[in-house]
């Protein structure tokens, strides 16, 4: 008899409880001690890395703060992930590619040229546009992927929705209201404007003793066959990363998969690459995960396919998190969910003929593809030196002069930032919309306008002592490092904003400038409506079929919306 599992949401009070907790560190500016943290440096000028929404917010923040700003974006418009194409990404690396690449290598030119230095070369024409693809690198949507979160919440605030649009937005909408936003700040990439660098990567970021540099790469087609490279080396005060979060393809390490890969070229795909249903159709599919990306696939290629397996593994997270019995609500009851993969074993003739070895002793086989719905990693190539592999997942470093403190190791989470933004060594290297479970069209606001406002001297900043007791009670509530490290929620992105709002208010008050206010309290009837709606539907996750060894069933209640636990969702940009 299979045992049968009942999962419930996590309790909005945990959630709520350990924010506040981690929060009181960060009481207002009136109970602040005296002494402050001190920049070394004059801040003058920023450089921007990204031109999605969070690092179009930050150019606006900044350059009314009257901050000379450069905005740099490796795509040719702005927009971000919500900047569709039906050009995919490159193929994922299978084994995952050493975190300190995770992403791309950084191309730089020979030491010893002078800035600007140009290269020109001719290639066939595959070749050339295999490296143009590289460099700007597809965003990982696909062809009907709509918002999930209602449009009055996913909204920049300056330039609210239409009243009527629709709740739930196609990426093509989202798209083009981005780059209106950014034509209204006169950095889209026709406004010919000098500080916007568009087609241009990042390739490193290294500070000085006064600063920053900067050595980018912009790359142009000058025709079929021939690219031109320009590597320029600029100088900063600060720099502010608004690269997002879904760069670096994660692909788990499991035993056999990288003979599958090189055996059967093209049948192994991230969910980055996914564009059509269309393109499995009277297939058998297998899809890794059951998140955002995997569950969302797998309820459009169910309708194309012959047969989808999706796979999931064992929710053992217990601290505030997406919990994945929520994920299976919203998948067909003709998916047919598996146990976790075990091995790959040796590949066959044909993908066809080869087999999956589950955990739980299952064996599959028959399959014509398979998605890897795993998520992504952090990784930030062009800061190299804040990259430490070497201490895993929970591995830290003493907190001593001459050693440099991680921002990434694992790439799993994030390292050594303040209210999980400012880079606490140097706090005048700032991170925008890092975490996920939260609103990334309105949360930039809020950091971008504290960093502008701390960098000016225009609101007190607290010393690097009370920064890292901020960060250590942060990873004690978060119960230690890993995936869920960078989790918000409703519960926490309210609390933070909260906290925002009362120090940068205090801020005003204190030395002049723009105050800020909360988001509209209608917010919460908001998400409950839309909630209710997305989530309410208990029945789907116990009729798949399965062999899971144990029955997943939802909870038989009512979803009203008003559990801050379902509310997350609204927060949920977690592909």
């Amino acid at each position: 008899m299979k045992q049968v599992i009942f999962v419930a949401f996590i309790s909005s009070a945990l959630v709520a409880g350990q924010y506040q907790q981690q929060q009181q560190p960060l009481s207002s500016t009136r109970k602040s001690k005296p002494d402050h943290y001190k920049l070394k440096w004059p801040v003058k000028k920023v450089a921007v890395i990204g031109a999605g929404v969070g690092g179009l917010i930050s150019y606006r923040e900044f350059s009314q703060q009257g901050f000379e700003v450069d905005l740099y974006e490796r795509e040719g418009v702005a927009g971000g992930n919500w900047h569709y194409t039906d050009e995919a990404p490159l193929d994922a690396p299978i084994p995952n590619a050493p975190i300190v690449v995770g992403d791309y290598e950084p191309s730089l030119p020979s030491d010893g040229v002078t800035f600007p230095y140009t290269r020109e070369w001719e290639t066939d024409s595959e070749t050339a546009a295999f490296y143009r693809r590289a460099h700007r690198a597809p965003k990982p949507i696909w062809a009907s992927l709509k918002s999930n979160a209602p449009a009055p919440i996913q909204q920049i605030r300056e330039t609210p929705w239409p009243k009527g649009t629709e709740w739930e937005l196609p990426h093509q909408k989202l798209s083009r209201y981005i780059r209106a936003f950014a034509s209204w700040h006169g950095v889209n990439a026709n406004d010919e404007n000098p500080n916007t660098f568009y087609n241009t990567r990042v390739e490193h970021v290294e500070r000085s003793t006064t600063g920053w540099s900067l050595i980018s790469k912009e790359l142009i087609a000058t025709s079929a066959n021939t690219t031109r490279a320009t590597w320029h080396k600029r100088n900063y005060d600060a720099v502010v990363v608004a690269t997002g979060r879904y760069n670096a393809p994660n692909i788990p390490n499991i035993e056999g998969l990288a003979e599958w890969n090189q055996e059967f070229p093209g049948k192994l795909r991230h969910s980055r690459q996914y564009r059509l249903p269309e393109v499995y159709k009277d297939k058998t599919v297998l899809i890794v995960g059951a998140a955002t990306s995997g569950g969302e696939i797998a309820r459009e290629v169910v309708q194309y396919a012959k047969k989808v397996y999706v796979s999931v593994r064992e929710d053992k997270f217990r601290g505030p998190h997406f919990p994945l019995i929520d994920f299976l609500r919203r998948l067909p009851g003709n998916v047919t969910l598996i146990g976790e993969i075990g091995s790959f074993d040796q590949p066959a003739s044909s993908i066809e003929q080869s087999k999956i070895h589950l955990v739980n002793g299952t064996t599959i086989s028959g399959l014509d593809n398979v998605i890897f719905g795993t998520g992504f990693r952090y990784t930030y190539p062009f800061l190299p030196q804040y990259i430490n592999s070497s201490l895993g997942t929970n591995g830290t470093l003493p907190r001593v002069e001459g050693v440099t403190q991680p921002l990434v190791t694992d790439g799993t989470h994030l390292r050594s930032l303040y209210l999980d933004a400012f880079y606490i060594p140097d706090p005048t290297l700032l991170f925008i919309n890092a975490n996920f479970g939260m609103q990334s069209f309105t949360y930039a606001e809020f950091v971008s306008l504290a960093a502008a406002k701390v960098w000016s001297g225009t609101a007190d900043f607290p010393t690097t002592e009370a920064q890292w007791a901020w960060y250590d009670k942060a990873v004690e509530d978060r119960l230690g490092f890993g995936r869920q490290f960078q989790f918000y929620g409703a519960q926490r992105t309210q609390e933070a904003l909260r906290f925002f709002v009362g120090w940068l208010n205090d801020a005003a008050v204190k030395y002049g400038g723009r105050q800020i206010e909360n988001l509209p309290v209608e917010n919460l009837e908001i998400s409950k409506i839309w909630s209710a709606a997305r989530w309410g539907n208990p029945n789907h996750s116990s009729s798949h079929p399965s062999n899971l060894g144990v029955r997943i069933v939802a909870p038989d209640i009512t979803i009203d919306g008003s559990d801050p636990a379902v509310q997350d969702w609204v927060y949920s940009e977690w592909w």
